[in-house]
């Protein structure tokens, strides 16, 4: 028999603030999301909200030896432990499994701008390359953080024992994270696990990768659903400027405590919300490929009547586009709001976003289920099911 998953820990950061209060209070409000639009211009960013560190990473060194994507990571962490009243239960901890979706890493950007400048003045600028790599790389042998790096300091920070896992690629991963979570829980394999993601969009380097492929809104902010119209933003492929609208990256970090239901009732712990099925899909993109994958795992997650629907919707206005029909073709008159209108793309945060704002949502009263949809700006589409506990 599968057993139910309910969400007993929340920890939530962004340019909304931090926790469970500010987020509901932001979603409840019309204010645009903060937005700073000159440190990158022309490109907007939506920037983390200022964290006191000290209160979830109470050493300095640690602090110190992160970067601020794992910084995020370990806080939003810290914050599910507390909001499930774990933090000092080593115990609990010591059998909690930790999955974590990630990109690649913070890239040291000062040595990549040092080796492109070098190149251009060398006699031999393959044996240059190949001398700095060997001697300018982290201690990791890479030119950026691992991606493992952030479970790994969760467990040091934290305490926190158990199998970690870290998946990779894009907002797909984040899905995944939720959906592998989910089912080694039901299936009775394990019953607790801290699933979550972490994202810093304050960086130059991600502004020069994802605006190589066309993919940044520019030069102000918009909301999701109104984005494509900017005569700023050309397209890659050769089409009228502005047919792609774009999306505009955001800080975030969510983190959620999963247990099986029945292991959170023996502890006597409150259930925010249960996690149901949450499926995923990787279909070849072209055109209406989108709406029929999500129409087709809407059905499959067995959404019939959600209260809202949070989409993840990037602000590519075509994939968005498709998303709404498939989601409006799979639930007619569905209450459609994006999450990038309250913090921006945190690309593989963004499911585990979505799915912890459904929880607080659903704890709150406000509503009794929420589908969470995800399609990646290049590839990956997902459905996640959350209601109240």
């Amino acid at each position: 028999m599968a057993r139910d998953v309910v969400v007993t820990g929340i920890g939530l950061v962004s340019c909304a603030g931090e926790g469970i209060a500010a987020h509901l209070a932001a979603f409840a409000s019309a204010e645009t999301p903060r937005t700073d639009a000159t440190t990158f211009a022309p490109y907007p960013v939506h920037p983390v909200a200022p964290l006191a560190l000290d209160t979830q990473i109470p050493k300095k060194s640690d602090q110190r030896q992160m970067e601020p994507w794992q910084r995020l990571g370990v806080y939003a962490a810290g914050l599910a432990l507390d909001s499930a009243g774990v933090k000092d239960d080593a115990g609990f901890k010591a059998a909690l499994q930790l999955i974590v979706a990630a990109g690649g890493g913070e890239r040291d950007y000062a040595v990549d701008g040092a080796i492109l400048s070098g190149l251009r003045g060398a006699a031999e600028p393959g044996a240059f390359l190949n001398e700095r790599l060997l001697n300018d790389l982290r201690p990791t042998l890479f030119l950026a953080q691992l991606s493992n790096l952030l479970a790994g300091n969760i467990s040091i920070v934290h305490g926190v024992t158990g199998a970690s896992r870290t998946f990779m690629g894009e907002e797909s991963s984040g899905v995944d994270a939720l959906r592998i979570g989910h089912a080694r829980i039901t299936s009775g394999q394990i019953d607790t696990i801290l699933v979550g993601s972490s994202y810093n969009a304050e960086r130059p380097d991600v502004m020069v990768v994802h605006e190589m492929g066309g993919f940044l809104l520019k030069p102000a902010y918009r909301p999701v659903f109104e984005r494509g119209q900017d005569e700023h933003h050309a397209d890659p492929q050769g089409g009228p400027p502005g047919s792609l609208g774009g999306f505009v990256l955001g800080s975030a970090a969510a983190f959620l405590v999963l247990e099986a239901a029945e292991h959170a009732r023996a502890r006597g712990a409150r259930a925010f919300a249960r996690l149901m099925p949450v499926a995923n899909d990787r279909v070849a993109r072209a055109p209406g490929s989108v709406a029929a994958s999500l129409t087709r795992l809407i059905g499959e997650v067995g959404l019939e009547r959600p209260d809202l629907v949070l989409s993840g919707a990037t602000g590519l206005a075509d994939l968005a586009a498709e998303e709404r029909a498939g989601i409006q073709a799979a639930l007619p008159g569905a209450d459609i709001r994006a999450t990038g209108d309250l913090v921006g793309h945190p690309m593989e945060t963004a499911a585990p976003f979505g799915t912890a704002l459904a929880a607080a949502l659903c704890a709150a009263g406000t509503a009794r289920e929420v589908a969470i949809t995800s399609v990646g700006h290049r590839r990956g589409e997902g459905v996640i099911r959350v209601g109240a506990a």
